[in-house]
């Protein structure tokens, strides 16, 4: 079948464009349009209980959470995660789940610190201090990953891994935009910047480019999105 997905520009959803143009898979874009609280509405509701986004509608029914949708995908079509009995398996899910639960939940404190811990804006700042903290130390880690060049990560063929990670270094360079962002930097981290400069240079990344208005060098020197439909908050 040819899979939907359900997208608002420069959010989560992009990760997921990404893979599916990596394995090739047929699929069509569903705009759910944040300036309109569509991510709210029944209908996207009744697919996604939460109103968060991404979700995949599939032959197996809609799928939602980036990382799980990730997983799926590498299950069903290879080429973006080692296969279900493979040695590298393990690690693979390590990491993905890494990046799933920890360190997207620390961008999720940077940047919507209201939903974790209240309108304070005093324990606003201390939150983001330390999701900003935090995921210093987790890319960090990342790199170190990332130099050992795996198969499934890292590696001269574009994975998963390497995109969902690629992600997590776009969006805080440029959001939230009333936050000193000066702390995020990947000039410590060398491996990183060389897989994301790879990236830039592929066929999936050009698409997500030209499909969601973002510039020419997405992840290595990250500007704001000129989205032509939806709005990426």
């Amino acid at each position: 079948m040819s899979y939907v997905r359900h997208y608002a520009p420069d959010n989560a959803s992009l990760v997921i464009r990404l893979a599916l143009e990596q394995v090739g898979a047929p699929y069509r874009c569903a705009l759910v349009d944040r300036r309109q609280a569509a991510q709210r509405s029944n209908a996207y509701m009744a697919l996604k209980p939460n109103g968060l986004i991404p979700t995949l509608e599939t032959d197996q029914g809609p799928i939602f959470e980036t990382g799980a949708i990730l997983l799926w995908l590498a299950n069903r079509h290879g080429g973006v995660g080692p296969a279900p009995d493979s040695a590298e398996r393990a690690d693979f899910l390590t990491w993905l789940f890494f990046l799933s639960n920890t360190v997207h939940s620390a961008l999720l404190m940077l940047f919507y610190p209201e939903q974790f811990i209240g309108a304070d804006p005093i324990h606003q700042s201390t939150l983001r201090a330390n999701a900003a903290n935090a995921l210093v130390r987790y890319h960090t880690q990342l790199n170190g990953l990332v130099a050992h060049g795996h198969t499934w990560c890292g590696g001269q063929k574009p994975r998963a891994l390497d995109f969902y990670i690629a992600a997590t270094l776009h969006w805080p360079a440029i959001c939230p935009r009333d936050y000193d962002r000066s702390w995020h930097s990947m000039a410590n981290c060398p491996a990183l910047h060389d897989m994301c400069q790879r990236l830039e240079t592929l066929a999936p990344v050009y698409s997500l480019i030209q499909a969601e208005g973002m510039n020419a060098t997405p992840f290595t020197k990250p500007a704001a999105p000129n989205a032509p439909e939806g709005s990426p908050i």
